[in-house]
């Protein structure tokens, strides 16, 4: 398991092999396929002679009247099939014209050398820098580049006061191609499972905070299931998550859930864990039966950096009243902790959160804060997991879910006196039922 930032695009095999194997795949034979590539008979056997080779299994079985796909060109096929469709779209999308070359095949004359210059320099915003990344030199770079644009007959670059860089239509064609090249690395390990080899990689990206809190209660039992799996998080805000995930450096996120979800991602709630006050142990608040506003807008508090959720539900708390002092603005857990444990500052958490940090903080008796957030986990819409992801969500939800369940959150912070009891019940009253709260 590492924490780690986002790493350089690499891609396992050529483009234009893994065109000439899809053409195989749908056409069930070497001629129909070399008369669709525009490839001689020896060019297309040589190339899947290749790929075989670079994946270390057979994916066809030669016969009199054609070849076929076995069981597992069928897996790897599904995922050539999928990064074409989602390369061809993006070419759509780009605005490349599809005659007198139809956008087909534009899609499988494209070259990896052409896709990495490109992601590059929308990455690192410009061509030295990108240069830098890749460790070739600029002139080498910039060949790449060009020849990319005269393959797509389309501008893909202009030029500022700062240099030349990308215009926004290739940096979003660039993020699309990127997302479709993730489909051959999965469907490598979706071969290599059905080989009986269950490992790969997930990269998992964790909102701060909640995020952070619930992938901790989990990753433990998913290291020791799969010993040959890795597990590589990214950390950041909901704005970071979500960019890493549409753009493929993350398969799923995990934190707080927004109210409105992108019509290209998918939410999937897994808990309400509703948001208390929260202080030190000791805290003069928590003497009290009963706070009010007034109350909590008399001490200073620790508040999120702005967008993030639990920043907007702070705003809401005290909005149209006198706000507090607030000059702290933080998302790193540990330094909430910290400065909580050493003043009067208050903040706010979210029930879940808090079942972690009970030994040092406690909850403020006051609420219920309204409306109560979910915590769970965000996909791309069209994202098809691997057995190793989906295996990972469903132990999300398996463990999550029970752990989550707000009697459940009741009774551990209950347990503590010193948690806030009353706090935790008036809280937790909109995911309570009656016979809950009795």
């Amino acid at each position: 398991m590492s924490e780690s930032s986002v790493q350089p695009t690499e891609f396992p095999t050529s483009i234009r092999h893994l065109k000439v194997f899809d053409s195989v795949g749908q056409l069930h034979g070497v001629r129909r396929a070399s008369d669709e590539c525009h490839l001689s008979q020896p060019a297309v056997t040589q190339a899947i002679a290749k790929l075989e080779e670079q994946m270390g299994v057979t994916l066809l079985d030669r016969r009199a009247s054609g070849s076929y796909l076995n069981e597992f060109g069928i897996i790897f096929h599904r995922r050539t099939q999928r990064l074409f469709a989602q390369f061809e779209q993006a070419l759509i999308d780009l605005g490349v014209p599809s005659r007198p070359i139809p956008v087909a095949r534009i899609a499988g004359r494209i070259s990896k050398t052409q896709i990495r210059s490109l992601i590059a320099i929308v990455e690192n915003g410009s061509f030295a820098q990108a240069a830098r990344s890749l460790g070739v030199s600029q002139t080498s770079l910039q060949r790449a580049a060009r020849d990319l644009e005269r393959n797509l007959r389309t501008p893909l670059y202009t030029q500022t006061a700062s240099g030349i860089v990308a215009t926004p239509a290739a940096a979003e064609f660039a993020r699309k191609v990127k997302l479709a090249l993730r489909e051959i690395q999965w469907g490598i390990e979706e071969v290599e499972a059905a080989r009986g080899n269950i490992g790969g990689e997930i990269v998992i990206g964790a909102m701060l905070l909640a995020g952070s809190v619930l992938l901790a209660s989990v990753i433990n039992e998913f290291v020791s299931m799969y010993p040959n799996a890795n597990v590589r998080i990214l950390n950041g805000n909901a704005d970071d998550m979500l960019r890493y995930l549409r753009s493929g450096d993350v398969d799923v996120v995990i934190g707080l859930l927004r109210d409105r979800v992108a019509a290209d991602l998918k939410h999937q709630a897994l808990a309400a864990t509703p948001y208390v006050v929260v202080a030190r142990h000791g805290h003069p608040l928590n003497q009290k039966s009963h706070v009010t506003l007034d109350d909590l807008a008399d001490h200073e508090w620790i508040i999120g950096t702005p967008g993030a959720a639990r920043r907007i539900r702070y705003d809401k708390l005290f909005e149209g009243r006198r706000p507090p002092l607030a000059r702290i603005a933080t998302c790193s857990l540990p330094t909430v902790r910290l400065l909580l444990s050493q003043s009067d500052r208050l903040t706010l958490l979210t029930s879940y959160e808090l079942l972690y940090e009970e030994d040092a903080l406690a909850a403020v008796p006051f609420g219920p804060i309204e409306p109560v957030p979910y915590i769970g986990l965000m996909t791309r819409e069209n994202w098809l997991p691997t057995q190793l992801q989906a295996n990972f969500m469903e132990l999300i939800h398996r463990q999550v879910v029970g752990s989550l369940k707000p009697e459940t959150v009741l009774k551990r912070l209950t347990e503590n006196r010193n948690s806030g009891s009353q706090s935790i019940q008036s809280a937790l009253r909109p995911a309570l039922t009656p016979a809950q709260i009795k």
